[in-house]
Protein backbone atom coordinates (compact mmCIF):
# COMPACT_ATOMS: atom_id res chain seq x y z
CA UNK A 1 0.00 0.00 0.00
CA UNK A 2 1.04 3.51 -0.62
CA UNK A 3 0.22 4.40 3.25
CA UNK A 4 2.49 2.67 5.84
CA UNK A 5 1.25 -0.56 7.74
CA UNK A 6 1.29 -0.15 11.63
CA UNK A 7 3.78 -2.89 12.46
CA UNK A 8 1.36 -4.13 15.17
CA UNK A 9 -1.15 -4.95 13.22
CA UNK A 10 0.79 -8.20 11.64
CA UNK A 11 -1.08 -10.74 13.55
CA UNK A 12 -4.00 -9.25 14.15
CA UNK A 13 -6.42 -9.91 10.81
CA UNK A 14 -9.56 -8.03 12.31
CA UNK A 15 -7.36 -5.09 13.41
CA UNK A 16 -5.40 -5.19 9.87
CA UNK A 17 -9.04 -5.14 8.33
CA UNK A 18 -9.96 -2.72 10.09
CA UNK A 19 -6.94 -0.07 8.96
CA UNK A 20 -7.40 -1.58 5.32
CA UNK A 21 -11.18 -0.61 5.02
CA UNK A 22 -10.05 2.49 6.44
CA UNK A 23 -7.20 3.27 3.96
CA UNK A 24 -9.52 2.29 1.28
CA UNK A 25 -12.05 5.00 2.29
CA UNK A 26 -10.14 7.04 2.08
CA UNK A 27 -9.11 6.59 -1.45
CA UNK A 28 -5.75 4.75 -1.67
CA UNK A 29 -6.15 1.95 -4.13
CA UNK A 30 -3.99 -0.46 -3.16
CA UNK A 31 -5.61 -0.58 0.00
CA UNK A 32 -9.17 -0.81 -1.77
CA UNK A 33 -7.89 -4.07 -3.91
CA UNK A 34 -6.53 -5.65 -0.63
CA UNK A 35 -9.69 -5.37 0.87
CA UNK A 36 -11.28 -6.52 -2.33
CA UNK A 37 -8.96 -9.66 -1.35
CA UNK A 38 -9.32 -9.89 2.10
CA UNK A 39 -13.76 -9.99 1.46
CA UNK A 40 -13.08 -12.62 -1.21
CA UNK A 41 -10.94 -14.65 1.08
CA UNK A 42 -13.32 -13.83 3.84
CA UNK A 43 -10.13 -13.18 6.15
CA UNK A 44 -10.45 -10.77 8.88
CA UNK A 45 -13.90 -10.05 7.76
CA UNK A 46 -16.97 -11.81 6.88
CA UNK A 47 -16.98 -13.21 2.87
CA UNK A 48 -18.64 -11.44 0.99
CA UNK A 49 -17.91 -11.94 -2.47
CA UNK A 50 -20.48 -9.32 -4.49
CA UNK A 51 -18.66 -6.27 -2.22
CA UNK A 52 -15.25 -7.72 -3.07
CA UNK A 53 -15.90 -7.62 -6.48
CA UNK A 54 -17.41 -4.14 -5.74
CA UNK A 55 -13.72 -2.82 -4.46
CA UNK A 56 -11.91 -4.50 -7.14
CA UNK A 57 -13.86 -2.04 -9.46
CA UNK A 58 -13.52 0.75 -7.34
CA UNK A 59 -9.46 0.16 -7.24
CA UNK A 60 -9.36 -0.63 -11.10
CA UNK A 61 -11.11 3.09 -11.82
CA UNK A 62 -7.99 4.45 -10.34
CA UNK A 63 -5.81 1.56 -12.37
CA UNK A 64 -4.61 -0.63 -10.06
CA UNK A 65 -3.20 -3.71 -12.32
CA UNK A 66 -3.76 -5.91 -9.77
CA UNK A 67 -7.31 -5.06 -8.87
CA UNK A 68 -8.37 -4.86 -12.73
CA UNK A 69 -6.68 -8.50 -13.21
CA UNK A 70 -8.64 -9.81 -9.83
CA UNK A 71 -12.47 -8.39 -11.70
CA UNK A 72 -11.17 -10.91 -14.48
CA UNK A 73 -10.82 -13.93 -11.86
CA UNK A 74 -13.79 -12.92 -10.39
CA UNK A 75 -15.66 -13.04 -14.16
CA UNK A 76 -13.68 -16.05 -15.17
CA UNK A 77 -15.01 -18.07 -11.61
CA UNK A 78 -18.37 -16.43 -10.91
CA UNK A 79 -17.30 -15.27 -8.03
CA UNK A 80 -19.66 -12.09 -7.06
CA UNK A 81 -20.87 -12.01 -10.43
CA UNK A 82 -22.26 -14.66 -13.17
CA UNK A 83 -19.72 -16.19 -15.35
CA UNK A 84 -18.29 -14.24 -18.40
CA UNK A 85 -15.32 -15.02 -19.96
CA UNK A 86 -15.29 -12.50 -22.43
CA UNK A 87 -15.09 -9.75 -20.30
CA UNK A 88 -12.73 -11.61 -18.08
CA UNK A 89 -10.41 -12.25 -21.21
CA UNK A 90 -11.05 -7.90 -21.79
CA UNK A 91 -9.66 -7.45 -17.64
CA UNK A 92 -6.66 -10.17 -17.99
CA UNK A 93 -5.69 -8.36 -21.52
CA UNK A 94 -6.05 -4.75 -19.55
CA UNK A 95 -3.54 -6.55 -16.74
CA UNK A 96 -1.53 -7.73 -18.54
CA UNK A 97 -1.08 -4.41 -20.83
CA UNK A 98 -0.21 -3.04 -17.92
CA UNK A 99 2.42 -5.07 -17.39
CA UNK A 100 1.23 -7.33 -14.89
CA UNK A 101 2.59 -11.03 -14.25
CA UNK A 102 -0.52 -12.39 -13.59
CA UNK A 103 -2.55 -10.52 -15.97
CA UNK A 104 -0.20 -11.99 -18.46
CA UNK A 105 -0.36 -15.59 -16.86
CA UNK A 106 -4.18 -15.43 -16.74
CA UNK A 107 -4.88 -14.08 -20.25
CA UNK A 108 -2.74 -16.60 -21.83
CA UNK A 109 -4.06 -19.24 -19.80
CA UNK A 110 -7.44 -18.31 -21.55
CA UNK A 111 -5.83 -18.11 -25.24
CA UNK A 112 -4.06 -21.79 -24.47
CA UNK A 113 -7.94 -23.13 -24.11
CA UNK A 114 -9.61 -20.67 -26.10
CA UNK A 115 -11.96 -19.60 -23.38
CA UNK A 116 -13.56 -16.00 -23.98
CA UNK A 117 -11.53 -15.92 -26.74
CA UNK A 118 -9.93 -17.55 -29.98
CA UNK A 119 -7.90 -20.11 -29.36
CA UNK A 120 -3.76 -18.83 -29.97
CA UNK A 121 -0.96 -20.96 -28.62
CA UNK A 122 1.77 -18.86 -30.03
CA UNK A 123 0.41 -15.70 -28.48
CA UNK A 124 -0.13 -17.67 -25.00
CA UNK A 125 3.48 -18.78 -25.69
CA UNK A 126 4.73 -15.35 -25.78
CA UNK A 127 2.70 -13.79 -22.92
CA UNK A 128 4.15 -17.12 -20.67
CA UNK A 129 7.55 -16.18 -21.60
CA UNK A 130 7.09 -12.51 -20.50
CA UNK A 131 5.46 -13.32 -17.64
CA UNK A 132 8.19 -15.82 -16.63
CA UNK A 133 10.63 -12.81 -17.19
CA UNK A 134 9.50 -11.35 -14.29
CA UNK A 135 9.69 -14.23 -12.11
CA UNK A 136 6.10 -16.00 -12.11
CA UNK A 137 6.57 -19.31 -11.13
CA UNK A 138 3.18 -20.55 -13.20
CA UNK A 139 4.45 -19.15 -16.04
CA UNK A 140 7.83 -20.84 -16.11
CA UNK A 141 6.76 -24.93 -15.68
CA UNK A 142 4.17 -24.14 -18.43
CA UNK A 143 6.67 -23.16 -20.56
CA UNK A 144 8.04 -26.63 -19.50
CA UNK A 145 4.92 -27.81 -20.76
CA UNK A 146 5.56 -26.01 -24.01
CA UNK A 147 8.65 -27.43 -24.66
CA UNK A 148 8.26 -30.96 -23.23
CA UNK A 149 5.16 -31.48 -25.78
CA UNK A 150 6.64 -29.19 -28.63
CA UNK A 151 3.57 -26.74 -28.98
CA UNK A 152 4.69 -24.32 -30.70
CA UNK A 153 8.42 -24.50 -30.67
CA UNK A 154 10.35 -27.41 -30.78
CA UNK A 155 10.47 -30.44 -28.67
CA UNK A 156 13.37 -29.78 -26.54
CA UNK A 157 12.90 -32.07 -23.27
CA UNK A 158 16.30 -30.21 -21.97
CA UNK A 159 15.21 -27.07 -21.64
CA UNK A 160 12.06 -28.04 -20.34
CA UNK A 161 13.55 -29.81 -17.27
CA UNK A 162 15.06 -26.28 -16.86
CA UNK A 163 11.76 -24.68 -16.83
CA UNK A 164 10.66 -27.50 -14.36
CA UNK A 165 13.47 -26.85 -12.14
CA UNK A 166 12.94 -22.97 -12.25
CA UNK A 167 9.60 -23.24 -11.35
CA UNK A 168 10.28 -25.47 -8.64
CA UNK A 169 13.06 -23.31 -6.92
CA UNK A 170 10.34 -20.11 -7.60
CA UNK A 171 7.73 -22.09 -5.48
CA UNK A 172 5.18 -23.36 -7.61
CA UNK A 173 3.83 -27.15 -6.63
CA UNK A 174 3.46 -28.06 -10.24
CA UNK A 175 6.83 -27.30 -11.40
CA UNK A 176 7.77 -28.91 -8.51
CA UNK A 177 6.23 -32.09 -8.98
CA UNK A 178 7.13 -31.65 -12.96
CA UNK A 179 10.62 -31.35 -11.54
CA UNK A 180 10.71 -34.37 -8.91
CA UNK A 181 8.79 -36.44 -12.05
CA UNK A 182 11.66 -35.69 -14.02
CA UNK A 183 14.70 -36.54 -11.02
CA UNK A 184 12.70 -39.94 -10.92
CA UNK A 185 12.79 -40.39 -14.54
CA UNK A 186 16.57 -39.91 -14.57
CA UNK A 187 16.89 -42.41 -11.02
CA UNK A 188 17.86 -39.63 -8.42
CA UNK A 189 15.12 -41.20 -6.32
CA UNK A 190 16.59 -38.81 -3.16
CA UNK A 191 16.18 -35.95 -4.89
CA UNK A 192 12.80 -36.54 -6.31
CA UNK A 193 10.89 -37.59 -2.98
CA UNK A 194 12.60 -34.19 -1.50
CA UNK A 195 10.38 -32.01 -4.28
CA UNK A 196 7.38 -34.15 -3.91
CA UNK A 197 7.35 -33.67 -0.50
CA UNK A 198 7.39 -29.55 -1.21
CA UNK A 199 4.79 -29.88 -4.10
CA UNK A 200 2.53 -32.30 -2.34
CA UNK A 201 1.99 -30.00 0.51
CA UNK A 202 0.67 -26.94 -1.04
CA UNK A 203 -1.07 -28.78 -3.80
CA UNK A 204 -4.62 -28.47 -4.42
CA UNK A 205 -7.25 -31.26 -3.60
CA UNK A 206 -7.62 -32.11 -7.12
CA UNK A 207 -4.19 -32.35 -7.97
CA UNK A 208 -3.47 -34.74 -5.16
CA UNK A 209 -6.51 -36.79 -6.27
CA UNK A 210 -5.01 -37.35 -9.61
CA UNK A 211 -1.36 -37.44 -8.13
CA UNK A 212 -1.96 -40.21 -6.22
CA UNK A 213 -2.44 -43.32 -8.47
CA UNK A 214 0.27 -41.77 -10.14
CA UNK A 215 2.69 -41.86 -7.08
CA UNK A 216 1.06 -45.23 -5.94
CA UNK A 217 2.59 -46.98 -9.38
CA UNK A 218 6.06 -45.11 -9.07
CA UNK A 219 8.98 -48.09 -9.53
CA UNK A 220 10.54 -46.33 -6.38
CA UNK A 221 9.13 -47.61 -2.84
CA UNK A 222 10.48 -44.06 -1.11
CA UNK A 223 7.41 -42.23 -3.76
CA UNK A 224 4.71 -44.87 -3.36
CA UNK A 225 5.13 -45.35 0.52
CA UNK A 226 4.70 -40.92 -0.19
CA UNK A 227 1.86 -41.39 -2.15
CA UNK A 228 0.18 -43.84 0.08
CA UNK A 229 1.02 -41.54 3.38
CA UNK A 230 -0.69 -38.32 1.76
CA UNK A 231 -3.96 -40.34 0.53
CA UNK A 232 -4.38 -41.37 4.10
CA UNK A 233 -4.20 -37.91 5.57
CA UNK A 234 -6.35 -37.18 2.67
CA UNK A 235 -8.60 -39.32 4.03
CA UNK A 236 -8.42 -38.89 7.38
CA UNK A 237 -9.52 -35.33 7.13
Amino acid sequence: MQSSEPADLADNPRAYTRWVMHAAQLGDADAQATLGQLLLDGRGIQQDQPLALSWFRIAARQGHPMAINMIGRCLEHGWGDAINLEQAAQHYRRAAGLGLDWGLYNYAQLLTRGRGVGQDLAAAFQLFQQAAAMGHAKSMNLLGRFHHEGVVVAKDVLLARQWYQRSAEAGDFRGQYNHASELAEAGDEGQACAWLERALATATPGFLQAAYPILLGSAFSGIREMGLRYQREAQAT
